[in-house]
């Protein structure tokens, strides 16, 4: 069983190098993501059209939400089958895979369909001004033809690392995301496309992440598979598989949900302010999306140690993630507070925009030390498939503490209190985050001490 080989080699190395050899390429390929975002803004930024770059930031929430899609076959499907093939549960794991797969497909269709036909009513939503109507209908009237593409490929991203194949999920995203950087300059700058031609670059790059992934499955490189025969939603593959994927999917729905209502906020303040809030969220995701590939890249090797119940590895596993994610963290964090001012300049040309990015990005920055933190807290609670939790976290930061936040900082303080809103949340999302790990943990130990109990019982007997 390759996929079981491959994490008995993480099982038996040092932890510490188990780690590092899994969040690596995890890091890397959130990176190469990262650079994707930015280049969409960066080239769009060339066309010293300010409203485009505006466009870039209204339309965001909506392609979040195909990636939201994705993520909940994505994450869900990686812990269900981590722990699977860390209970030896080939066959299971191989179904699991397979409801992923064509529930993806199923789902980007669906949600595609959905937004083509409410277009009118989506952009009425987002708050889009006569300036950038047309910019943001024409990105999304594009991106929409992928979201098959967009699902497919943020779940197997994901997907790969529960069998430990943490290399071939980064080249798979790496091959689409620098697929989408070459082609933005060719599209946006070159064919004069503007923002249609990063729309098409972006749907390009994920087709061929998604090309990626289904060649790997269908060369039977894997010990899972993508074969429509081994479709199941029985044995309470879909609802465990749903238990944990919507909950972490839901973070992504809120970010939408709260970008949306902030833009609205914002778009009071004028396009130039949504152009610069959009600019200085491009700046914090440097250490953001480093922290989060780290959560993402150590999840398999706990929830392998969970369901091996290799408990003495797997406290030494988190102890080394937390250590790792938070001096990352800390580093990127000071890296993009020190030169703001630089990064926002290569993006933006007009002076008040300019302005905006570089005061917004500093105040989001006061946080973002701890993001490492966070996201490996929640990757362990998804690992340990705790539902419940996981939904607390994930509803708490983007929604039920944000957006309120949101409100009552405006009235109190302006545009600053929109901004400052989001740090509010981070800090009371984390210590919830320590909290409900700790609650978590607690009962799951507890109870393996009981079922050890019963079982020397019976033995004994």
């Amino acid at each position: 069983m390759k996929a079981k080989q491959s994490l008995d080699s993480f099982s038996s190395m040092p932890v510490r190098q188990a780690v590092i050899r899994n969040a690596i390429p995890a890091m890397a390929a959130m990176l190469m993501t990262l650079i994707y975002n930015l280049a969409d803004t960066f080239f769009i930024g060339q066309t010293h059209d300010a409203y485009q770059v505006a466009a870039v930031s209204l339309a965001s929430p909506v392609f979040l939400i195909f990636m939201a899609v994705g993520m909940v076959f994505g994450i869900g499907g990686t812990s269900v089958i981590s722990k699977a093939i860390g209970e030896g549960r080939k066959e299971y794991a191989k179904k699991v895979c397979s409801f992923c797969m064509w529930s993806c497909v199923a789902a980007g269709i669906l949600c595609s369909a959905l937004v083509l036909i409410c277009m009118d009513n989506i952009l009425s939503l987002l708050g889009v001004s006569s300036e950038t109507y047309v910019h943001v209908k024409s990105y999304l009237t594009i991106v929409s033809f992928g979201g098959v593409f967009v699902m497919i490929s943020n779940c197997f991203s994901n997907i790969l690392r529960a069998e430990g194949q943490a290399t071939k999920s980064m080249v798979g995203q790496i091959t689409g995301n620098l697929l989408n950087v070459v082609l933005d300059p060719v599209m946006i700058l070159g064919f004069h496309w503007n923002i249609s031609g990063a729309a098409i670059a972006t749907v390009i790059g994920n087709l061929a992440a998604a090309a990626y992934y289904i060649l790997y499955y269908l060369r039977g490189k894997s010990s899972l598979g993508i074969n429509i025969k081994d479709y199941s939603v029985k044995e309470k593959i879909c609802g465990s598989v749903l238990a944990i994927g919507i909950p972490s999917a839901l973070a992504s729905v809120l970010m939408s949900v709260s970008q949306i209502i902030m833009n609205g906020l914002m778009v009071r303040y004028g396009d130039l302010a949504v152009a610069g809030m959009g600019v200085a969220t491009k700046i914090i995701m440097i250490s953001g999306m480093l922290a989060m590939g780290i959560g993402q890249g150590v999840q398999p090797l706990l929830g392998f140690c969970i369901g091996a119940k290799q408990w003495k590895r797997y406290k030494k596993t988190l102890k080394c993630s937390l250590i790792f994610a938070f001096a990352v963290s800390l580093v990127m964090t000071a890296v993009c507070y020190l030169f703001a001012r630089q990064i926002a300049g290569l993006f933006l040309s007009e002076e008040n925009t300019f302005a905006y990015a570089v005061r917004f990005a500093r105040i989001l920055l006061t946080t973002n030390a701890f993001f490492g933190v966070y996201y490996v807290l929640t990757n362990v609670l998804q690992a340990m498939g705790a539902a419940i939790p996981s939904l607390v976290i994930n509803l708490s930061r983007q929604g039920l503490i944000y957006i309120p936040a949101l409100y009552v900082l405006n009235e109190m303080m302006g545009i600053n209190g929109l901004v400052w809103a989001q740090p509010a949340a981070d800090i009371l999302s984390i210590g919830l985050a320590v909290v409900l790990y700790a609650a978590t943990a607690k009962k799951i130990i507890r109870k393996e001490g009981e079922e050890k109990k019963i079982g020397n019982v019976a033995y004994e007997y």
